[in-house]
């Protein structure tokens, strides 16, 4: 199981996360694309800075919407998601060229992510831009319960599918995030998202916010790199999961 958090969601003078600090303690590293977070310098140095601690790199691509972070969904036809999805992942591509380092999966942000979850056209636009743009690369998407379906959808266009879990955010009954607008959807106690990453690691579930427990079968575990907790939940995700794989490794 690798750490997996979203980076370089500066954008120009003005500073998001703590990258710097942060970075050593991933495996993988989400990098906004322009569109939701981040520029074109940013990117570079993003890039450059997974490079430096060995870290691999996915393209984090999400709506176009820098004033809402890519949390609005936006109502798009299929040829301008596949275009603004394709145009992300293309930019960050180009770079890690340029850098000599390889692009490793792609997970969208936000929106767009939870969008593609409850949406299956949505999910088969973005699994179809990405067999003819980079048909080898793994998507990174939500570890539900009933993850078959997607796998199976995904499989049509030969993609493969990573499942991730989320340390510092409530489930509600159908293992999916609570809305940010409701009370206790986000964690804002260390203790909180050590007891939820134990039983994830631990016991493969996870409790929802009424107190349910429900399975959760996860290759990856997210911290969201804007929130205040982003080294400290890096710390003691390290310790509960020591390295093993070298940069660039499969999970």
């Amino acid at each position: 199981m690798k750490i997996n958090c979203d980076m370089g969601e500066s954008f120009g003078i003005w500073k998001m996360g703590s990258d710097e600090q942060v970075m050593p303690y991933l495996d993988m590293a989400n990098i906004a694309c322009g569109m939701h977070a981040s520029d074109p310098t940013v990117m570079l140095n993003t890039v450059r800075l997974a490079k430096q601690h060995q870290v691999s790199v996915g393209a984090h691509p999400g709506y176009a919407d820098l004033q809402g972070f890519g949390r609005r969904q936006i109502a798009m036809s299929q040829d301008e998601l596949s275009a603004l999805f394709i145009y992300q992942v293309g930019a960050l591509a180009a770079i890690c060229q340029g850098e000599s380092v390889s692009l490793d999966y792609v997970k969208p942000h936000g929106a767009l992510y939870n969008t593609m979850m409850k949406n299956d056209e949505v999910f088969i636009t973005l699994v179809e831009a990405m067999s003819k743009v980079a048909p080898s690369l793994p998507l990174v998407v939500m570890a539900v319960p009933n993850h078959e379906k997607y796998q199976a959808l995904a499989a049509d266009y030969g993609i493969q599918l990573w499942f991730e879990a989320f340390v510092d955010r409530a489930y509600d009954q159908d293992g999916r995030l609570v809305p940010r607008t409701v009370p206790g959807s986000s964690y804002h106690e260390l203790n909180q998202i050590r007891r939820q990453a134990r039983q994830m690691i631990e016991e493969r579930s996870v409790t929802t916010l009424d107190g349910q427990v429900i399975p959760v079968h996860a290759d990856t575990l997210c911290i969201h790199g804007d929130g205040p907790l982003a080294l400290p939940t890096a710390q003691l995700l390290r310790d509960l999961l020591p390295p093993s794989n070298p940069y660039g490794g499969a999970l």
